[in-house]
């Protein structure tokens, strides 16, 4: 490896801690800032920048390629894309990129008629900034007031502003220190806690302390000083989490509580958000529900007696009293209930695979399941903000059919499609295959894997495959469309998803068994995956490039520890690799909400034994390990920069081999990476590029 450059070598410095009566050695400890978040430590920002140059300069010479991966990519993206209107009140509303726009502009029009109204200029509000995000948008019910909040450095505390939407103009103060809702903006209604009272003359919102945990919710009247807002709630126990949104009918906000196995809601007036709260059902460890309204009835999902959920109802003047109306079900996993005006709708999985059911309120009427013509797609819900509604609006996709916005009517049955993701540099679904297989792991566990490949892909073992997961908290990976992706598949890889346990692919069962004591098999699952694979003839090892970002970063750290032989090349994003002393850290921003989902070491002796028997930068060891591209955040709340860093340390100074070892950090980002849609495409075409060059495959 003579042509590049010297790795960076980070210093040791003596330091352990005791847990235990086990004493236990970190000597790259140091590159934890102690003045984090605010990093200013010279020696810290000289090894993260060292290790970015020399990110740079070993990928220098495939700069080419991966500008020419980005340009593929882009070109698959419609520059101009729009989304389909949809109407909330008297508005339609809709957001759109303009050509060459790295963020999207937010519209409305009249339904009566009238001029497209900008309401939200995001490329002019990330004018000059290296990073900017739209936590949450809500508009007051008579359309006339916005509140939203925005994060201009990827630390994930978010800024509340107000506009009139009659003169164009700034209202109030804005309310720093915000809780966001990342990944989830909505343009209408209470989603992203910030919500509007039904009157429209106040907004209750989610406000982060200094850790970054929402325990509070505040109410701020319209032409007040923020200073005087009022708390609605305070949440008092440490690991439990709040948030604010509203019923389907807009009747009552929701402040709900919860950690990672169990929830509380209360319910508030729309009208008098400052009317004694009625609580639904006290916390009781270990139970989860969610709640709708319509007219005086609630409508409870819930897992009380079962992994699969159930669907209760209660009067709202006695919400204890439950009354099952849809019992759990051995093979339908329950995720989701909305109330209408006239029906309502339980979304699930079956086998995996998405379901969605029509329910009349009369329950002698048989409910409607919706049907989808591929053997493995992604579908759901889309943006349904209105109660009284006689369409309903859909998203479906699978790993070779694009996005597509379907409207169902729930009178004649049929679906109408509204929109079918544009590809501007085209798209021939024929030269794609698609399969749902199941590998068994090594407990007898039969895994689901979703994989895409080139029609004409090998199946002798010489193919080149790219396999992700995730595999904790209960999230699911659907196997849907990624024009990214394509890059892959057209230079004849083959792209796998491992629906691995941790996540809840199959049920909240499949998520219990990852998590815990039963965390590790995850780590065996994904293992068992790859070499089910290669049994199959789809691959070999070393052939197979492996991505995992967060805590699917642990995942990657994991299996590059126990099979190192497997994987030809490794991305980790923003990897939690660092879980023994992360865990044992209460004062970290996320630590004791994450207690019910790893353990707690510093109370339970098993806990730690366990979690220090499996986290990988407690376990890099004197071996050979595969090429590895790890990134980091200076500015991650969730996953601190120094997990990435002191793991990217130890792998250098404990391996063996000379294989290429990357570290990324981004220094004025966050979890999500840069924003922007073409700044996060970028850093894409980098990791792509690394895998392709590692795999040997042509660019």
């Amino acid at each position: 490896m003579s042509e590049f450059p010297k790795p960076p070598v980070a210093a040791t410095r003596p330091h352990s801690i005791t847990h235990h009566g086990i004493t236990i050695e970190d000597p790259w400890a140091w590159l934890r800032d102690p003045g984090y978040p605010d990093v200013q430590d010279k020696d810290v920002l000289a090894y993260l920048e060292q290790e970015n140059a020399y990110f740079d300069a070993v990928m220098a010479p495939h700069k080419p390629l991966a500008e020419t991966l980005f340009q593929e990519m882009r070109g698959r993206i419609k520059e101009d894309e729009s989304t389909v209107p949809q109407k909330d009140g008297d508005w339609l509303y809709w957001t759109d990129y303009e050509t060459g726009g790295e963020y999207p502009r937010w519209w409305r029009k009249p339904v009566a008629g009238g001029p497209d109204e900008l309401i939200l200029d995001e490329p002019a509000l990330a004018a000059g900034k290296e990073y900017f995000r739209v936590g949450a948008v809500s508009i007051s019910e008579d359309g006339t007031l916005m509140a939203y909040s925005t994060d201009d450095n990827g630390s994930e505390r978010y800024t509340i502003r107000f506009k009139d939407l009659r003169t164009g103009t700034a209202k109030d103060e804005p309310i720093p220190g915000a809780a966001g809702c990342w990944g989830n903006v909505a343009i209408e209604g209470s989603i992203g806690n910030l919500v509007f009272t039904s009157g429209g003359d106040a907004l209750l919102y989610g406000l982060t302390d200094e850790h970054w945990r929402t325990r509070t919710i505040k109410l701020h009247r319209l032409g007040t000083d923020p200073a005087e807002d009022v708390v609605v709630y305070h949440e008092e126990e440490l690991g439990f989490s709040v948030g604010v949104e509203t019923s389907s009918d807009r009747k009552w906000i929701l402040l709900t509580t919860s950690d990672h196995e169990t929830s509380e809601i209360r319910l508030l007036p729309a009208h008098d958000p400052l009317a004694e709260a009625i609580l639904v059902a006290p916390r009781k460890t270990g139970r989860e529900y969610d709640v709708d309204t319509h007219g005086d009835t609630l409508f409870i999902h819930t897992n009380d007696v079962d992994t699969n959920w159930r669907l209760v109802t209660a009067p709202i003047t006695a919400p204890g009293e439950w009354t099952e109306r849809i019992a759990p079900s051995r093979h339908f996993y329950m995720t989701g209930v909305a109330c209408f005006a006239d029906f309502f709708v339980v979304e699930g999985r079956e086998d995996g695979l998405d379901q969605i059911e029509l329910h009349r309120y009369d329950a002698n009427v048989p409910p409607t399941r919706l049907s989808f013509p591929e053997a493995s797609y992604v579908a759901g819900l889309g943006d349904n903000p209105e109660y009284a509604v006689n369409k309903l609006r859909l998203g479906y996709e699978s790993m070779v059919t694009p996005g597509t916005v379907q409207d169902y009517d729930i009178a004649t049955g049929t679906l109408e499609t509204l929109k079918v993701q544009e590809i501007p540099s085209g798209y021939d679904k024929a030269k794609y295959r698609t399969e749902r297989l199941t590998i068994t792991a090594r407990d007898g566990t039969a895994v689901p894997v979703s994989i895409v490949y080139p029609k004409d892909f090998p199946r002798d073992g010489t193919g080149k495959l790219y396999l992700y997961a995730y595999g904790a908290y209960g999230h699911a990976i659907p196997p849907g469309f990624s024009t990214s992706r394509m890059s892959f598949l057209d230079r004849g890889m083959a792209f796998a998803i491992a629906h691995i346990r941790g996540g809840d692919d199959l049920g909240q069962h499949w998520y219990h068994a990852g998590k815990l004591e039963k965390r590790t098999n995850t780590f065996h699952d994904f293992v068992d995956v790859a070499k089910g694979l290669i049994a199959l003839g789809y691959t070999a090892p070393g052939r197979i490039a492996i991505a995992g970002r967060s805590a699917g970063g642990e995942l990657m750290g994991a299996v590059v520890n126990s099979d190192p032989e497997l994987w030809g090349a490794v991305i980790a994003d923003v990897p939690f690799v660092d879980v023994l002393n992360t865990m044992l850290d209460e004062s970290l921003p996320l630590t004791p909400g994450e207690w019910p989902e790893w353990g707690n070491p510093i109370e339970d002796k098993a806990a730690f034994e366990l979690i220090r028997s499996y986290s990988p930068y407690d376990n890099v060891r004197a071996q050979a390990y595969p090429p590895m591209l790890i990134s980091g955040g200076l500015n991650d709340p969730r996953v601190t920069y120094w997990e990435p860093a002191k793991w990217a340390a130890r792998l250098r100074a404990t391996k063996t081999d000379d294989n290429i070892l990357l570290l990324k950090t981004n220094m004025g980002a966050g979890h999500g990476g840069k924003s922007g849609r073409w700044e996060s495409l970028r850093e894409y075409a980098d990791e792509m590029a690394f895998v392709l060059w590692q795999l040997g495959v042509e660019g």
